[in-house]
């Protein structure tokens, strides 16, 4: 038995975090059994664990996606953990040890912080719901020496700020607690600190700051302690309204260094108006403009600081996960282009920033600008509208290598100004730089134009999960949009860890509601941009936190965010109740299908679904959301409140948008998917509804028309309502518009709109068209829960009971899916080999699949399953539900191959377009002998057979019967 994967609040050993509620987490692998039937948590101060905090002692109940400790933490205080766990054989084991250090200040349970709140000192409550005051070891820890303080400098003048402390006598021990405004890279003895970029991250600054931890090795006698500044988010360029100095004016610097020494003693220094600062060879930088780094220029002359009043009520320990180099990328080819200009082509449109081994003479000016395509094979950056992502580096005539500091680019192409000789790729290297999370889900299939999707869509989360889920990361933008985060955030907790990632998501959005009684802004943080209140992108804030919980079975989330999400709920209902409360949301202005194509406006941004139908139906999902959230967290009058309303809401929604013979009103693609996949739809409309979503793509000639509410469920409505094959058609249309026409026009990340490139090459504007923007990616998501069939469980978050239904369809021949879940690895693979269908299934320890084996028949399945499948109820656990089998498989491995009761092939019917039935020889020989006509009439005005048999030049004479007859004979064509 192996126990790894060992994490607490979804961070490896964290130093200095934001760890209210401290919750472990673990993975058993290798074990001789199937299930865990007891474990035990030790925790001590000591690494040897000679001194125990806490024992657990043996216990049934500690499940390994989370385990509350219950111990109040003291802050600076290094903690080590480890987790003993045993299965049913008597087979056991020890974790290593583990840790995680408080920082300055602690936040504990019941005191976990809130927007506004001051977060020094918070009260603890230990597990028996004792309250204690302690403030931690030395009695000053939750109180701050250092002032805040900024250079004696123009405002505009980039700095550092330094000090040289002495160092008496043998430390054993340091900390430096520090955060810098706007962005901060932090230097002892002249030697960079930590492998973090872009300090201290982007979050809402005005209700709450992050400080960082850092453990220092200091030598005896002085020691120069710098921090350089930049100005970042805070106070540089940025955002959309409001240009600059969006929460400040100045750079700040806050650090207060903790030295324990050998001999019992401790010192504290901290930033002060004894400071000194300098002059920043970072001349300029900028989010959106890049950086100029002036290697040459003379930093040498020392100025003063100031003291600048920030405060330390909104000071916190950090959430947010390191933000790190993570690849370093080869430029694929230097390309001299038609206009004269050498452009290196890393091969992958990534972010980070660009990294070279300069050699240049003193004084030369080397000039790199950025973007993501070649237009007429020149370098082109035009849809980065205003920002200039530009680096300018002038060499001081030594060899160095140089990269950026308080800036990042969105790029492919690099164009190369100033230097001397042709450029060798080996000199080159593109920093792909995002926050921490660990990968989780791997998706192969027979297809590579899928897979380069798969692909495409994982590097547009890497992209833009800096800190903050942005739209875009490359033009004069990048805002935390709510509604892209909402619908990717699926997709992501299967790609990655996303759980610490969102947990700081949460807290920068709480707090922005808190200004906003409620409501819930467009972007965040805001950096005043004034919109808010939209459907679909409010929403994150009831559908991240439980996508979140959903996957990793932690409640924490769904603890800190609960206030959030009850309060976008009591928005909509106020605003509900002011217009009369009928339980719809008809009010307010909204974004609602975003870009979709259906709109009044070809090219246009607005879709043509009603934005009131989406409203209401969102506020009925939010509030069921809301529902469960509070019975889970034991909130029995919350949940009991907030299920009558949702269902007060479907009842308003039914009454609103269906008629009496269950016919939707609102005649969409978007409209028929909402209604499908938030539960909307009554039994008595179900069959028109998905008749109408047939229809629908019908009109469109099988192409989707569908913007950022209809696409993330579109694939997933098809599959889940009988019309699987529609959902494989349209992930691998080829053609405008399409997901795999992006694969083939050379993109490598998803784009934010469907004609971003025309076929000729060409850019389709630049108005509004990144080719970096990850929403549509949400395709993703469909393929782990429908393709893979690998689907988490409401009642047994984290994967601890799931579901593994896959869907297999002829077009793909092979697809295997791993996750390496909350629980532990999940395998899904399946390929259609001739008649037959063959599957591999891994369910991990202490884990229960319900495994649905498609087109099945239960005797055949029982006699491949074997007792391993069958588990304690025996063979009568394998049941025929329908066409399809299922049985409930413990922790094990699983293969099957049976010919299917169905056959997997291409099928005909009416329901085909009339151009793939001509392109079946004994198609079209049916057609010919049955309904055969020399020339269709209006044959672009129609799209399927069946809308050919009811058009007036095409339909006279073909009478129910013969409609039949065409069709039994054309699904038995192979």
């Amino acid at each position: 038995m192996n126990i790894e994967y060992l994490k607490i609040n979804h961070l490896v050993n964290p130093l200095g975090y934001d760890l209210a509620n401290p919750t472990i987490s673990y993975v058993v692998t290798e074990a001789a059994g199937k299930r865990q039937t007891s474990a035990r948590v030790l925790v001590s101060l000591q690494e040897d664990f000679s001194e125990i905090l806490y024992d657990s002692g043996e216990r049934g109940d500690i499940v390994s996606t989370g385990f509350e400790l219950p111990v109040i933490m003291k802050p600076m205080t290094r903690y080590y953990w480890k987790v003993w766990v045993k299965d049913e054989t008597g087979d056991s084991a020890w974790s290593e040890a583990q840790w995680f250090e408080t920082a300055k200040t602690v936040t504990w349970q019941g005191g976990v912080c809130r927007p506004g709140e001051t977060d020094s000192c918070l009260s603890a409550q230990g597990s028996a719901g004792q309250e204690s005051a302690d403030c931690g070891q030395d009695g000053q820890a939750g109180t701050w020496q250092a002032k805040w303080i900024t250079p004696k400098l123009e405002k505009q003048v980039q700095a550092a700020v330094w000090q040289e402390i002495r160092i008496p006598k043998p430390a054993v021990r340091a900390r430096a607690y520090v955060t810098g405004l706007g962005l901060y890279e932090f230097f002892v003895n002249g030697e960079k600190q930590g492998e973090e970029c872009l300090l201290p991250g982007f979050c809402d600054y005005d209700s709450w700051m992050q400080y960082q931890t850092w453990e220092l090795q200091l030598k005896t006698g002085e020691n120069r302690v710098e921090l350089v500044l930049g100005d970042g988010w805070y106070k540089g360029v940025y955002g959309m309204r409001v240009k600059s100095e969006n929460y400040g004016s100045r750079l700040a610097a806050l650090a207060e260094i903790h030295v324990w020494y050998e001999d019992g003693t401790k010192e504290v220094f901290g930033t002060d108006e004894s400071w000194k600062s300098r002059k920043s060879r970072i001349v300029e930088s900028g989010i959106y403009s890049g950086e100029v780094y002036d290697a040459s220029l003379d930093v040498s002359e020392t100025f003063g600081t100031e003291l600048i009043d920030l405060g330390y009520d909104r000071l916190s320990p950090r959430l947010s996960p390191a933000i790190t180099i993570h690849e370093r990328l080869k430029p694929v080819e230097v390309i001299h282009t038609p206009a004269g200009e050498t452009v290196l082509d890393l091969g992958q449109n990534m972010v980070g920033w660009l990294a070279f081994r300069c050699k240049a003479p003193a004084g030369t000016k080397l000039h790199f600008q950025f973007g993501e395509i070649l237009q007429d094979g020149n370098f082109y950056n035009e849809n980065l509208r205003t920002a200039k992502a530009e680096f300018t580096y002038i060499s001081d005539g030594k060899e160095r290598e140089v990269r950026q500091h308080f800036t990042f680019y969105g790029f492919r192409f690099v164009k190369v100004e100033g230097w001397e000789g042709e450029p060798d790729p080996e000199d080159f290297r593109g920093l792909v730089i995002h926050s921490d999370m660990e990968e989780l889900g791997e998706i192969t299939t027979s297809d590579p134009l899928v897979n380069r999707l798969v692909l495409n869509a994982k590097w547009g989360m890497k992209g833009n999960f800096v800190d903050v889920p942005t739209d875009c990361p490359q033009r004069d933008e990048r805002y935390g949009w709510t509604g892209d985060a909402q619908i990717f955030s699926g997709t992501a907790s299967y790609f990655m860890d996303t759980c610490a990632f969102y947990t700081k998501y949460g807290r920068d959005l709480y707090g922005e509601q808190m200004k906003l009684d409620g409501s819930v802004p467009d972007v965040v943080p805001v950096a005043n941009y004034p919109g808010d209140a939209s459907t679909a992108w409010a929403d994150a804030a009831t559908i991240i936190p439980w996508n979140v919980y959903l996957h990793y079975g932690d409640k924490n989330i769904l603890r800190r965010q609960y206030g959030s999400m009850k309060a976008w709920v009591d928005y909509m209902k106020r605003e509900d109740d002011s217009d009369g409360a009928k339980r719809l949301w008809q009010t307010g202005t909204h974004y609602a299908d975003w870009l979709a194509l259906d709109g009044n406006y070809p090219g246009g941004v607005y879709g043509a679904t009603d934005p009131d139908m989406i409203a209401s139906a969102y506020y009925y999902y939010s509030a069921n959301i809301v529902a469960k959230t509070a019975k889970i967290l034991g909130k029995d009058g919350d949940a009991k409140s907030y299920e009558t309303l949702a269902q007060e809401i479907y009842d308003a929604f039914v009454k609103e948008y269906f008629t009496p013979s269950g016919k939707l009103a609102v005649d969409t693609t978007t409209a028929y998917v909402v209604a499908l996949y938030m539960g909307l739809t009554p039994e008595f409309a179900y069959e028109k509804v998905c008749r109408g979503l047939l229809n629908r793509l019908k009109k469109n000639f099988y192409h989707l028309d569908t913007g950022f509410v209809g696409t993330p469920y579109l694939c997933r409505m098809l599959s889940e309502n009988g019309m699987n094959d529609l959902a494989y058609h349209l992930l691998q249309e080829k053609g405008y518009p399409g997901w795999l026409y992006e694969v083939l026009m050379g993109a490598t990340t998803i784009w934010e709109r469907w004609n971003s490139v025309e076929p000729n090459g060409k850019i389709s504007g630049t108005e509004m068209n990144s080719l970096n923007h990850y929403s549509y990616g949400s395709i993703v998501e469909w393929m782990f829960r429908n393709m893979a069939g690998i689907n988490p469980c409401e009642e047994h978050p984290g994967f601890k009971r799931f579901r593994i239904a896959p869907m297999p369809n002829y077009r793909i021949g092979k697809s295997e899916v791993r996750l390496r879940a909350a629980s532990g690895r999940i395998e899904s693979a399946w390929e259609i080999d001739g008649k037959m269908l063959k599957f591999r299934f891994t369910v991990p320890f202490d884990t229960e699949a319900e495994i649905v084996l498609p087109d099945a028949e239960a005797e055949v399945i029982r006699q491949q399953a074997g007792c391993a499948a069958c588990g304690k109820a025996g063979e009568d656990a394998i049941r025929q539900d329908g066409k399809n089998v299922v049985f409930l498989a413990g922790a094990g491995s699983y293969t099957f191959c049976y010919e299917p009761t169905t056959p997997y092939r291409k099928t005909y019917s009416l329901d085909s377009t009339w151009e793939e039935l001509n392109e079946n020889p004994k198609a079209r020989a049916i057609l010919e002998q049955e309904y055969y006509f020399e020339r269709i009439p209006f044959e672009k005005e129609l799209c399927t057979l069946e809308e050919l048999t009811w058009a007036p030049f095409t339909g006279r004479g073909v009478t129910k019967e013969k409609r039949e007859k065409l069709d039994r004979m054309l699904r038995g064509v192979e």
